[in-house]
């Protein structure tokens, strides 16, 4: 497979090289192109040596050999025959230039041009990192489909300490291959995925709910899309743009996820319950709204047990992952829900953690099943996404091996 790094002037500008190398014991053929800032940290005869390949370091050169009108659509072509375009390091330019649209070289150009997966490792001075122009670039990249390789926290080159360091070359193979390897590996598959959080009435005008915000579960529909699956999106109310290639049922309350999830249960290969759900309901709804006259006592009843009828009713083939919401001793409680639902298997979020699961674009969990306990480190949402569905698809493939038998 072809893939084309992507050099932007930052000092981890070397670190590419070192990049270039692990890639290619990787078995992929590497391309390099560089912006002009990237060549004052690094030469070009760096990477032309590496990779045996000419190095792009402008829309505008020409080799005596071209004509004129190969070299004008040379992005065009770059951009349409590599497998993955990967961006390392990222400066917080060129992450504005892509959020933005702005193709005023090579790299931004190609950027534009291309259909194959983009993979970006940002690498700068921590406060230009915690800016909130590169976070909501970030956050806008990522939102298109844009795979972002966090970077580490460290002493920085700047002198200062702080995220902002270029991630390992481990994490951005990594990534890399994910996408690459995964890519239409949910192809006939259709999953089926709830997300947000349920509300339940207390009167016209108030009601009992949760901090969901449903990223997580959007987070979800829009990898397992991307990877080829039919999905099938069950939405609490959230405020989220739907992800593109998704059918979407809204629904509110968790009688009307319970029978938004039945009716479409049959379809489904891979069912998972992202949703938080509201635990119970008020027994009696006040048809008008309650006045502040004193002291409010209100009784309760548990809502429908989704995730257990969801496993009673399973048909064969069908993979069914819970998600668990805890506070503390979270992986015993996590594993005695695996236990008692009958899933197959557990996404287990510690929400006691600061700066993590809900409200939050970031998340860290623990993929439980009968046998394993993988923890997955603190990373974006939608990076969190694919990571799950890995291991989810790592569940299939034994059933496919026994099936095929």
């Amino acid at each position: 497979m072809k893939v084309t790094v992507g050099v932007s002037g930052g000092v981890a500008a070397y670190k590419a090289a070192e990049l270039v190398r692990a890639l290619q014991r990787q078995a992929l053929d590497v391309h390099v192109v560089m912006t002009e800032a990237a060549q004052q940290f690094v030469q070009p005869l760096t990477f032309a040596s590496l990779t045996g390949h000419k190095v792009i370091t402008s829309l505008w050169q020409r080799e005596s050999d071209e004509s004129n009108l190969a070299s004008a659509i040379e992005h065009i072509d770059a951009a349409q025959t590599t497998d993955a375009l990967i961006v390392a390091p990222a400066t917080a330019n060129v992450l504005a230039k892509f959020a933005q649209g702005i193709a005023d070289d090579f790299l931004t150009t190609m950027y534009l041009a291309t259909n194959a997966p983009v993979i970006v490792a940002p690498a700068m001075n921590v406060n230009m990192w915690n800016h909130p122009a590169t976070q909501a670039n970030l956050a806008l990249l990522e939102e298109r489909g844009v795979r972002i390789v966090s970077p580490d926290s460290g002493y920085l080159a700047c002198g200062m300490i702080g995220s902002g360091r270029l991630a390992e070359n481990d994490a951005i193979v990594q990534a890399v291959l994910g996408i690459l390897n995964h890519r239409n590996d949910l192809d006939g598959e259709t999953v089926l995925i709830t997300a947000g959080g349920t509300r339940e009435a207390i009167d016209p005008v108030r009601f009992l709910g949760n901090r969901s915000s449903g990223k997580m579960g959007y987070a979800l529909a829009e990898a397992a899309a991307k990877r080829g699956a039919k999905v099938i999106l069950i939405s609490a109310p959230t405020a989220l743009r739907p992800p593109v290639n998704t059918e979407i049922i809204p629904v509110v309350t968790t009688n009307e996820m319970r029978a938004a999830v039945l009716s479409r249960l049959d379809e489904a290969t891979i069912v998972i319950k992202a949703a938080a759900v509201a635990d119970y309901r008020p027994i009696i709804r006040a048809e008008q709204k309650l006045k502040r006259t004193g002291p409010l006592t209100l009784e309760f009843e548990p809502t429908e047990d989704i995730l257990a009828e969801v496993v009673q009713r399973r048909h064969d083939g069908m993979l069914i992952i819970g998600f668990a919401a805890e506070t503390e001793n979270a992986i015993v409680h996590g594993r005695d829900k695996l236990l008692r639902k009958g899933a197959d298997a557990i996404v287990l979020n510690d929400v006691s953690r600061e700066g993590v699961g809900f409200d939050s674009d970031r998340n860290a969990v623990t993929f439980l099943t009968h046998q394993t306990a993988i923890d997955l480190p603190e990373m974006s949402k939608r990076e969190l996404a694919d990571r799950i569905l890995e291991e989810v698809m790592m569940l299939r493939r034994p059933q496919k091996v026994v099936a095929e038998r």
